[in-house]
């Protein structure tokens, strides 16, 4: 791969039109411009204000909230702020409270690695704020414009680089590439270029791109190398997330800055404003015994592992856990006609012990949503006709596709053969699934491709395989395992969107968790910059489906689903497990690929109960504190609208 051109900013032709505009992009002159922003010093000089500047923490209009961006300068230093509009009625869904936690504090461009501009071909251009520790602000919708003027006016104080690899990438005080001349001799894929940023942009991406179809055996050798400029279709993101991740650990320092590219470039620990609002004291690492001696590691000072005293911050172990819950306790759930009595007994139940086999066939439907719990024998019966006429026609809708059509239909021909690819190398192992010709195979492709046709947005991911696999294991009927499948996606289907955005969330709100919780432990992640938390992204893009061995992955997905005691009990379990190996990491000094190979190579050997009880142990210690470190709308969250949740042209949005 050639080494990357940087080319100045002033060869673009929006850079060349903002400059005729001039002084319409500096606006000193608004009584509104002296309405200070956080941290906004009265000597500061304001150089550029945007009013009507938006952030969408949901993908639904009625939450959007909208702001002022502005530019200002203290001294030689430029800053920028985004301060959300109080009392605004178009946005009365979302509290005061919510809206001010997504505030963008004073930061120097000195701490700011590039600017992404996005411009739909639908919709309002947006940009996207990378910082230099590969996190990110999130998404701001310039509702009336004035994107370019805000860039002209960045390059007129700083500076300010187009990137030769993407065209609309800025790169903010950059002029090195010795990292990526390196990585380029690693034949990484071009996704993870890291001088200029991902080149993959989101909006722009070919509806038609290639997918990787190897195993995680040969990822370089499965994704096309590109030398200057792309001239072929892009990869989905989404579909390299595990394989990549996987590789990485072959990587040497570099890694973490490459998945810090592939992933973060609109990641959205842009929740900075709602992070640095909460303001959480990280002095809950638990409960200690009287013998215990306290712990207390300033955020600025080295972290040094010290195992005689990380040895005696054992956990506080949650309840035991019981028996699994059998067809004789079922019953008494139950009344006369088959309704369920008390849900949340029957969930806490089902918490502690998980179910019997034989009965999760009928109890995964309700705890996932397909029935509902006041539901009578009756009632689902007749559901379950419904439902398979209901399947039945969608599943025609691909099955009448000619081939004279598929040939005009090329995303349906991707779409088919990577599910066909992805079916044949998930759980083969499994005697349900093992053997040529394996009719259950069969099953899980027209699942999933008709899946691919009821929710056209999002479609098939790879992992979504890994998801059904277990779903259609137990329910054993095509349309149930569907619907069942449908409703575990509501929840879940944020983790496969382009944008990254669901798994982005969930990864910042790990990242309190573990702050809030284990002090030492985030620090140490800090200093060794690990506080993306990548290397827990296989964990939570498919439920730990790759830590376990199939029963108890079986257990444990039932376990979570119950949402008890939290909607999100399956971050505290990620806290658990690195709270179980701090020694490890700590003492030996476990940079980020030392960290992902280790993390990787604890698959097939977690103790599942002992994790549990952790767990549940950690998020009765946070409380409140650990609610608050969750973003609202994080996954598996149900979407607040009763409108598509994958909607991605809203009207009123875009």
């Amino acid at each position: 791969m050639l080494e990357s051109e940087l080319h100045d900013l002033s060869d673009d032709a929006d850079y060349a039109a903002s400059q005729q505009q001039g002084s319409a992009s500096v606006m000193l002159r608004s009584d509104s411009t002296k309405v200070s922003s956080p941290h906004e010093r009265d000597d500061a000089e304001i150089v550029f204000s945007k009013d009507n500047v938006a952030i969408h923490p949901t993908q639904f209009a009625s939450e959007r909230i909208s702001g002022r961006l502005k530019l200002f300068k203290q001294g030689t230093s430029l800053f920028m702020t985004w301060v959300p509009y109080k009392g605004h009625s178009s946005e009365a869904s979302l509290s005061e409270k919510v809206r001010s936690l997504y505030t963008i504090r004073a930061v120097p461009f000195t701490d700011i690695r590039s600017i992404r501009r996005h411009t739909p071909a639908l919709g309002w251009q947006y940009i996207i704020v990378v910082l230099s520790s590969g996190l990110a602000y999130p998404p701001l919708y310039f509702y009336s414009g004035g994107v370019k003027e805000f860039l002209a006016t960045i390059k007129q104080h700083v500076l300010l680089l187009r990137s030769g690899e993407d065209a609309n990438v800025f790169l903010v005080n950059d002029s090195h590439h010795t990292l990526q001349r390196t990585l380029s001799s690693l034949e990484l894929p071009r996704a993870v270029s890291v001088a200029c940023g991902p080149s993959v942009d989101e909006t722009n991406l070919n509806e038609n791109q290639e997918r990787t179809d190897s195993g995680a055996n040969n990822l370089s050798a499965s994704v096309p190398q590109f030398h200057g400029r792309p001239k072929h279709k892009a990869h989905d993101p989404r579909d390299l997330s595990i394989q990549v991740l996987e590789k990485f650990s072959l990587v040497t320092r570099f890694a973490r800055e490459t998945t810090s590219q592939l992933f973060g470039e609109n990641q959205n620990n842009g929740f900075s404003g709602y992070e640095r609002s909460t303001q959480i004291q990280p002095n809950l690492d638990q409960p200690k015994k009287s013998t215990d001696i306290a712990e207390n590691v300033p955020a600025e000072n080295p972290v040094i592992p010290d195992p005689k005293a990380l040895d005696k911050l054992s956990l506080v172990w949650g309840k035991p856990r019981q028996p699994p819950l059998d067809s004789q306790e079922w019953m008494t759930f139950l009344d006369s006609e088959g309704r369920v009595t008390d849900s949340e007994a029957l969930r806490k139940r089902i918490f502690y012990g998980g179910l019997e086999h034989n009965l999760r066939k009928e109890v995964w439907g309700l705890i996932l949503g397909y029935y509902s719990y006041d539901s009578t024998y009756a009632e689902r019966e007749f559901l379950k006709s419904v439902k398979k006429s209901e399947y039945e026609t969608i599943k025609n809708q691909w099955q009448s596709i000619s081939k004279a059509q598929a040939k005009r239909f090329t995303k349906f021909r991707e779409r088919k053969g990577l599910i066909e690819k992805d079916v044949v190398r998930t759980d083969r192992s499994l005697a349900f699934y093992e053997g040529d010709d394996n009719p259950n195979i069969i099953l899980m492709r027209d699942i999933l491709l008709t899946y691919s046709f009821y929710n056209f947005d999002l479609g098939y991911c790879q992992g979504m395989s890994d998801l059904l696999s277990p779903i259609l294991f137990v329910m054993g009927d095509e349309s149930e395992a569907f619907w069942c499948f449908v409703a575990l996606l509501e929840r879940l289907g944020p983790n496969f969107n382009r944008d990254q955005n669901g798994m982005h969330s969930q990864l910042f709100a790990l990242s309190k968790l573990v702050e809030l919780l284990d002090c030492p432990l985030h620090n140490y992640f800090k200093q060794h910059d690990c506080l993306n938390y990548f290397f827990c992204f296989r964990w939570i893009l498919i439920q730990f489906k790759r830590e376990f061995e199939f029963e108890k992955i079986m257990r444990l997905w039932e376990v979570l689903w119950t949402h008890y005691p939290s909607e999100h009990l399956h971050l505290y379990v990620c806290v658990a497990l690195l709270k179980q190996h701090r020694n490890k990491i700590m003492w030996e000094g476990m940079d980020f690929d030392n960290l992902l190979k280790f993390i990787n190579e604890l698959s097939g050997q977690i103790d599942l109960d002992a994790t549990l009880r952790d767990a549940e142990a950690l998020c009765i210690c946070a409380g409140e504190n650990g609610a608050a470190c969750i973003p609202p709308g994080t996954p598996p969250s149900m979407p607040i609208d009763d409108g598509s949740f994958y909607n991605q042209l809203d009207d009123e949005v875009l």
